[in-house]
């Protein structure tokens, strides 16, 4: 078993918070750090319609955030649990930090929350059109992640995994892990979409005894059907499988 010295950080390897950075175009949303510093949960429900930019070359690649799961340092199925690494240290900084690792020879990507070891991954997303990524900014996408055979993949399928949005919107292990945000190349921006109902149930892919039981994956409902598997599928039963929380509309 894993000693609370085991777990902790050394505070000397911690990087100071890097001074702010201009937006890059009036009116741009960018989720500040200190969105991210909250609860794990909390964070994964509320990153739930943010949308993730990237800009590669002239484009920014955009992808509206809708699956989430979030970890935490007492969990037997995150990587936090297993101790502090040099590897690990985005887990343990505080909120607003970016930790990438490959699951699957694909890049995934986590933001840090509230707590040394707790985080977010982001599990899967949809594409976002608008004034700022638009059809070319799509088919960027697209070449990034084309289809088994070379064929441009269905939007609503380019980002329906951890790996695949990663893929489609060109974010690297090594060019993104242990960073924080730069609004003039990655950030989360609130552009005002909340989901109408939020689905929570177990996550995926957890090895038994680690505990795969605990309800730490975040659906908007609106999007079930095409995330990494769909939680509302055939044979699922509300109450047993999952819990749908509806949300009030946002007052103006």
């Amino acid at each position: 078993m894993l000693a609370a010295r085991d777990l902790a950080p050394p505070l000397r390897q911690m990087k100071p918070a890097e001074p702010t950075l201009s937006l890059p175009w009036p009116g741009a949303r960018a989720l500040p750090d200190t969105f991210f510093d909250r609860d794990a949960q909390l964070l994964a429900r509320e990153l739930l319609g943010k949308v993730i930019r990237h800009r590669v070359g002239t484009l920014w690649l955009s992808a509206r955030i809708i699956e989430t799961e979030a970890y935490y340092l007492v969990d037997k199925g995150s990587h936090a649990s297993l101790g502090y690494t040099e590897k690990r240290k985005a887990l343990f900084a505080d909120g607003g930090h970016i930790y990438m690792y490959y699951a699957r020879g694909g890049d995934s990507l986590n933001f840090s929350a509230h707590g040394p070891g707790n985080a977010v991954l982001i599990k899967s997303a949809h594409p976002w059109v608008d004034a700022i990524s638009g059809p070319d900014a799509l088919a960027a996408m697209q070449r990034n992640n084309p289809g088994s055979l070379g064929q441009p993949r269905a939007p609503e399928r380019l980002c329906a995994g951890q790996t695949l949005l990663c893929k489609a919107l060109g974010l690297k292990v090594p060019n993104w892990d242990a960073r924080r945000f730069d609004p003039q190349q990655l950030f989360v921006e609130d552009v005002d979409e909340r989901p109408h109902a939020i689905i929570q149930c177990a996550r995926l892919g957890i090895p038994k005894g680690r505990d795969e039981h605990l309800p730490y994956r975040f659906v908007d409902a609106r999007y079930a059907r095409h995330c990494t598997r769909n939680p509302l599928r055939r044979g699922q039963v509300e109450g047993r499988d999952y819990q749908l929380h509806t949300l009030e509309p946002t007052r103006p």
